[in-house]
């Protein structure tokens, strides 16, 4: 019989995880794109409701006062992971259903955590932004309430992409391998010390994706919220070398 690991053991790394990334040409950021329109082209509509689905979640959230307020930042990056799991399902051509939105609550603590500390990154540096740019605190409903100048928005928003580049694979290793999260974090991380300009360029169209959805009055969040997830889905593959839907996948 296998002796249990004592208490201090970290968990163990799945043999099937790809943590090893490799380094692509840039120019692959536009297959990944590409490879996004196709698997958002098997599901359109469901996609589309994954998206509604997350932003109401961030809408109901939005009034919580003060420290509860970051209670929107747990929850609704959890909510948004079900965009994760409808690329995997559409990747292997299986029916992608709105039941993922809630998908992420069951998964294993430790894949839950690497989820929430790596939003909470983001979202500490959107604040800090929101706070530097146009003096507004993003814990305050009231305050992050303000009229903002389209440039000021554009460029919290901005530092909030560049600072997710570093963070882009978590939720796919932690959720989708199993990955603990002190791997997922440093996997992902090294992805991007190895395909900088890749994962900046691809930051740039998604600055451009945002700009479409702010012209748009938000609307376009329905469309861009599953072309980032696709996408970043579509990275991951390429960069690790994944070449089959993992396993864990629901």
């Amino acid at each position: 019989m296998t002796e249990p690991l004592p208490p201090s053991a970290p968990a163990p790394v799945p043999a099937t995880a790809h943590l090893h990334p490799r380094i692509v040409p840039w120019q692959h950021v536009f297959a990944w794109y590409e490879e996004a329109m196709r698997l958002f082209k098997r599901a359109p509509a469901t996609w589309m409701g994954l998206a509604v689905v997350t932003l109401l979640t961030e809408l109901a959230l939005q009034a919580v006062p003060g420290a509860l307020a970051l209670l929107r930042e747990v929850v609704t990056p959890l909510v948004a992971c079900g965009l994760v799991y409808a690329a995997a399902a559409a990747d292997r051509r299986a029916g992608v259903t709105l039941a993922y939105a809630v998908a992420a609550f069951r998964a294993p603590v430790g894949a839950i955590a690497a989820v929430v500390a790596s939003a909470l990154l983001i979202y500490g540096a959107e604040a800090f932004a929101g706070w530097w740019i146009a003096d507004i605190n993003l814990l305050d409903p009231a305050s992050s309430a303000a009229d903002l100048s389209p440039a000021a928005v554009v460029g919290i928003y901005a530092i909030g992409i560049l600072a997710s580049l570093p963070l882009t694979f978590i939720p796919f290793h932690a959720l989708l391998e199993r990955a603990p999260p002190g791997a997922a974090f440093a996997a992902s991380w090294n992805a991007f010390a190895l395909n900088t300009v890749a994962l900046l360029v691809y930051g740039a169209l998604s600055l451009v994706l945002l700009g479409f959805s702010l012209v748009t009055m938000g609307i376009g969040l329905v469309l861009a919220l599953p072309l980032w997830a696709a996408s970043s889905y579509a990275a991951w593959k390429d960069i690790f070398g994944v070449r089959d839907v993992p396993e864990q996948a629901p």
